[in-house]
């Protein structure tokens, strides 16, 4: 039936994983090669490989990682920079924290994203509540414009003292350039938030990658048909408007980590759910984040390309350890990682060339990936070339091929413990009750590993898993998010200007979203901390008006629940975060069908201790249905991914096409 496709693609480096969803249809999901020379070519093949022709999809969304790539290999367009005097070099003098304390070989600092010759001082000056100490002098707005425009810069960021507490300096700047300058960058807008240093600095990233967004927005608009609703991807975790996008192009960066937890989000909230570790293990790294209550853990913090960023972001720890990540042995014993053989060789049982031992081959010296099958219809897997590349490392340890293949396992999923106790245990959470949702290429086959090390007791592998963050684009809500600085003590609070700043927001939020039948769910966290903390703790908000008492009674609910206790401190609100977001209908469960008790393809000795193999049977996912069990150990395979149940362990599909795994078999 035309029209009625809604399509979801997560555009990675190598590949675009592609999901459509009909309801009176069963999904259909492939994988094909990024076209990152001509993104309309790819989307048009993407689109036929799951046989549709783009008049018949009403809705596409999709994450990219063009953004994220530019920042990280320093594609950025020339940007000039217009800052208060005094504080035009600050994106050069950065902070002095220092990543690595103890290391003597410090590696270099990055070059300033501007350099000197472009970046210019405004006279004029605001306090930190917005009072305006010295006025803007005659002239020396269209003075600094017409120095900016002069550089021939594809982008102009501009960044005052103060201005998220009175943008008038900056607007009086944006009024000079209105008409001349291609893109431009307010800090008003894009970080209206304290901290000098971030603030400038993410403007004028967001400047820089302004072009590139601009132009592969309106290059997708444009071979798209009129129809098609187009939406993106934001790093928040939800949808936004190709105008938005575009107005604020670094939400984009981490599209496509944001879309899987997205997609996360919605499993627990149809499972009901409280609390969900995400695991999402590549080639090259695992991503793993904390969804509570259905909601994924959101940070404004984070570093891209060793660049402090202040960009609401989904809160995802990133380690490199993945499948495709080396092995190495040390003077502290084995180390995975972050270091990968890539996509060109890759492991060494891809038979392309590789020689060193990555994690995917002790997978295969192993024997849980199958010999038979090509992985995605064109890699042929060699386990002989595994066991050859894992051969010296054992003749170093003293041990056999298959002792050390299982260390390395081990080594592996005490590694993403350690990402996983970074979520919850640092954040004052106690993980040991979550369930663990594994996807991507490698997050099945470590799952039930990762659990154990952990001390979980359930696993969830979703539909879908290999295409698992194509799924979260189709399936996110369209949403808007919007923070900025208030600085409001509990001596004299101020409730109506607390009041007007949460209407303030809500509105803008709302203003960004596209129009819709009903209208938008309004969310609220303010920032709050007691006095002498260093960092604010996310408070959501009581409906309604909110006093002083009000405020200070969640506070202290939030902090005795994260914190386990509580004080009676003066307390301070330090910013207001808001988020619209339109409902969104969940994506259609796939068609049941009457499935009888499944049959082994094949059975083929692994080995899952030292010693002599076990005939383990190997299993096609599309032939599971409930009420059948599944007891370890076994392989379950589907076209992309492989889910390992070990010894021990059972898995229980379920009629919404997940796969349930868990001790006690």
């Amino acid at each position: 039936m035309s029209g009625r496709w809604r399509v979801g693609m997560d555009m990675g480096g190598t590949f675009t994983d592609v999901i459509a969803l009909h309801p009176e249809e069963a999904p259909r999901t492939a994988k094909t090669p990024t076209r990152a020379d001509d993104p309309v070519a790819g989307i048009m093949a993407a689109l036929a490989a799951v046989g549709l022709a783009p008049e018949e999809v009403e809705e596409l969304a999709h994450g990219t990682t063009r953004i994220t790539n530019a920042l990280v290999e320093g594609r950025l367009a020339p940007v000039a920079l217009i800052a208060t005097a005094g504080f035009e070099d600050i994106v050069e003098i950065g902070r002095q924290s220092r990543r690595d304390l103890y290391r003597l070989a410090v590696p270099p600092k990055p070059p300033a994203p501007v350099p000197r010759e472009r970046r210019f001082a405004l006279p004029g000056r605001l306090a930190h509540d917005g009072t305006e100490l010295a006025p803007l002098p005659e002239g020396a707005a269209e003075a600094a414009a017409e120095a900016a425009l002069a550089t021939g810069a594809e982008a102009i960021a501009v960044c005052l003292l103060h201005a998220y507490a009175n943008p008038a300096h900056e607007q009086a700047v944006a009024a000079r350039l209105a008409g001349r300058a291609r893109h431009l960058a307010l800090s008003h807008r894009i970080n209206p938030e304290a901290r000098e240093y971030e603030r400038t600095l993410t403007t004028v990233l967001s400047a820089a990658v302004m072009p590139l967004a601009a132009d592969y927005l309106a290059e997708l608009r444009a071979g798209l048909p009129p129809a098609v609703r187009l939406s993106v991807m934001h790093s928040a975790g939800g949808l936004a408007r190709p105008e938005e996008a575009a107005a604020r192009p670094l939400a984009m960066a981490l599209s496509g980590p944001a879309a899987g937890v997205a997609a996360a989000a919605a499993v627990a909230r149809s499972l009901g759910e409280p609390a969900l570790l995400t695991f999402d293990m590549g080639g090259t790294t695992t991503d793993v984040a904390l969804v509570l209550e259905g909601r994924p853990e959101v940070t404004a913090d984070a570093r891209l390309a060793d660049h402090p960023l202040r960009q609401p972001m989904v809160a995802i720890e990133s380690i490199g350890a993945g499948g495709g990540s080396l092995v190495r042995l040390g003077p502290a014993g084995l180390s995975i990682g972050p270091q990968s053989a890539g996509a060109d060789p890759g492991p060494a049982c891809y038979g392309r060339g590789g020689r060193e031992p990555t994690v995917c081959d002790a997978h295969a010296a192993l024997g849980y990936l199958n010999p038979r099958r090509r992985l995605g219809g064109r890699i042929a897997l060699d386990p002989e070339a595994a066991r050859a590349a894992l051969a010296p490392l054992a003749a170093r340890l003293g041990l056999g091929v298959v002792e050390t293949a299982l260390g390395v396992l081990r080594v592996a999923d005490a590694t993403m413990a350690r990402a996983l106790n970074r979520i919850t245990v640092e954040r004052g959470v106690d993980g040991r009750g979550a369930a663990l949702l594994a996807y991507g290429g490698m997050g099945p086959m470590h799952a039930a590993g990762l659990a154990r090390a952990y001390g979980l007791a359930r696993v969830i592998v979703p539909a879908a898993s290999s295409a698992f963050s194509a799924l979260g684009c189709v399936a996110a809500e369209t949403s808007a998010l919007r923070q900025r600085t208030l600085r409001l003590d509990a001596a004299g609070f101020d409730a109506e200007a607390f009041a007007a700043a949460r209407a303030a927001l809500a509105a803008e939020a709302a203003a960004a979203l596209p129009a819709g039948p009903a209208g938008p769910r309004i969310e609220e966290v303010a920032l709050m901390r007691y006095r002498g903390q260093s960092q604010p703790l996310e408070t959501p908000l009581p409906p309604g008006r909110c006093d002083g008492a009000a405020l200070a009674a969640a506070l202290r609910a939030r902090h005795l629940a994260v914190f386990g206790f509580a004080l009676g401190e003066a307390w301070e609100v330090l910013g207001l975060r808001v988020t619209a977001r339109l409902p969104r209908t969940p994506p259609p469960p796939p068609p049941a069908e009457a499935l009888g008790p499944p049959e082994p393809f094949a059975v083929d000795p692994c080995w899952f201790a030292p010693g002599p193999p076990t005939p383990t049977p190997r299993y096609a996912r599309a032939a599971l249905a409930p009420p059948h069990r599944i007891a370890g150990p076994a392989v379950i395979e589907d076209e992309w991914s492989t889910i390992l149940v070990p010894e021990g362990w059972a898995a229980t599909p379920e009629a919404h096409g997940h796969l349930r795994l868990e001790p006690g078999a």
